[in-house]
């Protein structure tokens, strides 16, 4: 059954969930916390009256009880309401960076966490002005200044860039980037050949390639996040606009997206690419 049918069949539950303004706000508030009533008038600005016949209606679909004079939501409530947290988080991740989306080549990013768009949320655009040249860059250098670990995607390589890794390394912070092989294979020539032979000689450093293109820029660390992307036409990597981004729960997304392409790397710089 594909998601048109489950719909049609299932139709009046979701528009149920979904048309409710006050309905929806229970579901949100339970999802973070257990709720007195009164919690509840405060948290949705409605009264007893209007809150109560919402609540039996959870009830009975049960998808809540209470506990202690409380109301939490069942384990099936949980999957309900976490599932609407999601979409609501989704759709508002969207908009709130429709322009960034729009105008980039989202499908760089892999599909897995591509689907969990909505943990970036909590961050900001930032882009290069005319009172701002090489904001983006200048930001990115400060995040790798301040990390106590690094992990990067690296669809170009700059010498400032290089010798921010290189700093960080001797200072024994454990760094690991991957690469594509047409950086690889600019790694070897001269400024960055030598100093990617000094970086070879700390067990703190690893680096790894890829066969085919990555198209994004990445750098995770344990304080912050921070999301490049090409152009729309998929040709140009635009080094005018990130995505930056403090929240745990953002930096938790680029762990994982580093991750992911970590697992399918190719080769690991260091012993099975001739440099």
């Amino acid at each position: 059954m594909n998601s048109f049918e489950i719909y049609n069949e299932m139709g009046d539950n979701l528009q149920a969930i979904y048309r409710s303004r006050l309905l929806t706000e229970i579901l949100l508030s339970l999802n973070e916390s257990n709720r007195k009533l009164s919690q509840l008038r405060e948290i949705t600005g409605s009264t007893s009256q209007a809150i109560i016949p919402k609540l039996r209606k959870l009830e009975e679909d049960h998808l809540i009880e209470t506990k202690e004079r409380e109301y939490c939501l069942t384990p099936v409530g949980k999957i309900v309401a976490s599932g609407v947290a999601d979409s609501f988080a989704t759709v508002g991740t969207v908009n709130k960076f429709k322009y960034f989306w729009s105008t980039h080549y989202i499908e760089g990013i892999s599909t897995p966490l591509l689907k969990e768009i909505w943990y970036l949320y909590n961050s900001e655009v930032l882009y290069d002005r005319r009172t701002k040249i090489l904001n983006v860059y200048s930001n990115q250098l400060k995040i790798i200044k301040n990390a106590g670990h690094i992990y990067g995607i690296s669809s170009v390589i700059t010498e400032g860039y290089a010798d921010s890794i290189l700093e960080k390394v001797k200072e024994e912070t454990s760094v690991e980037l991957i690469v594509p092989l047409n950086v690889a294979e600019e790694l070897k020539q001269s400024p960055y050949a030598e100093k990617l032979q000094v970086l070879k000689s700390y067990k703190n450093f690893q680096l790894k390639s890829k066969t085919e293109d990555l198209r994004i820029g990445l750098i995770v660390t344990d304080k912050c996040l921070a999301l490049s992307l090409y152009k729309k036409s998929g040709i140009e990597y635009d080094i005018t606009t990130g995505l930056f981004s403090s929240n745990p729960k953002a930096i938790e997304w680029g762990e994982r997206l580093f991750e992911y392409y970590k697992i399918h790397s190719d080769a690991n710089l260091h012993g099975n690419y001739a440099l």
